[in-house]
């Protein structure tokens, strides 16, 4: 399964620990908002490839 998490505000304890724990048995991507500039095109590509996506 592949999985998007997209940090708002970047990671904290709780989106950390997820992430980590789902890495474990899933393909996990994270886009970091606070952090990386990226185009809307590149959000979106990311969004429909996954299976699920989590926003924080």
């Amino acid at each position: 399964m592949k999985i998007l998490h997209i940090l708002n505000d970047g990671p904290d304890r709780l989106s950390s620990e997820i992430i980590a724990f789902q890495s474990k048995d899933h393909d996990v991507t994270v886009i970091d908002l606070s952090k990386q500039e990226l185009s809307y095109e590149t959000i979106v590509d990311s969004i429909f490839s996954a299976d699920l996506v989590i926003s924080w």
